[in-house]
């Protein structure tokens, strides 16, 4: 996926956005992710033909539309979204550095794999206390992520693998899970193991709820997954 959508220090991008969440915040779309997850809620043209979508960006352009649409809107925040963020190093910490000194906030949404990875990633980040990283579980336990992404179980590890070398490297981060599928038990155990990376993390993990756009709910009936809580888009 790496060569696909990521060369040197230019990164592959589909769209440039302001959004709603988090109270408004710039939005820059990434091609790419080493995931497929059944609840994601990006096209399927864009997940699944990573080639012939998107544009290839420097971090600087990134860096320089995201401000645009930050000034525009007098959003204090921006975040890369979509795809998987982290894919292309040079990249993301290139555009992380193109916003010292502009007080915005960066907020990166990963799936933490590659932070597992590499712990030498985290400490990357470290340098930039204005950066606060949303590590997304997908599921509760290994088993749940693997039938939530259709990866190898040992993925699910590297995510918890990420908070803890993210929490050594003093980074600003928080745990964020997909709740959907999970069951209270399952969701109690994973609080317990979040709590011995760091007890405050345990205590303030974010509840992801399913959104059922069409596409991801014929998805999820394509696949026989079962959901426990979900909402239509426009109610959440």
């Amino acid at each position: 996926m790496g060569k696909l959508v990521a060369r040197g220090d230019g990164r592959k991008y589909y769209r440039f956005r302001a959004d709603r969440w988090y109270g408004g915040i710039a939005t820059a779309d990434a091609v790419g992710c080493g995931l497929l997850c059944k609840f994601c809620w990006v096209s399927d043209k864009v997940r699944n033909r990573p080639n012939d979508v998107g544009s290839f960006y420097t971090p600087r352009s990134v860096a320089g539309r995201l401000m645009a649409i930050a000034s525009s809107k007098r959003f204090r925040q921006v975040r890369i979204s979509g795809g998987e963020p982290t894919i292309g190093r040079e990249h993301l910490i290139a555009v992380i550095r193109e916003f010292q000194g502009h007080r915005y906030t960066f907020i990166l949404e990963t799936n933490g794999i590659l932070i597992g990875h590499f712990k030498g990633y985290a400490e990357d980040i470290s340098p930039f206390p204005f950066v606060h990283v949303r590590v997304s579980l997908k599921g509760c336990t290994a088993d749940e992520f693997t039938v939530l992404t259709g990866a190898k179980p040992d993925g699910f590890e590297l995510q918890l693998r990420a908070v803890k070398n993210l929490v050594d490297a003093g980074v600003n981060c928080w745990v964020a899970v997909m709740g959907s599928f999970s069951t209270g038990e399952t969701f109690s155990r994973l609080a317990e193991r979040i709590a011995t990376i760091d007890e405050a993390l345990a205590q303030r993990i974010e509840i992801e709820e399913l959104i059922l756009y069409p596409r991801v709910e014929a998805r999820l009936k394509r696949e026989g997954i079962r959901y426990y809580r979900a909402y239509k888009p426009g109610t959440i």
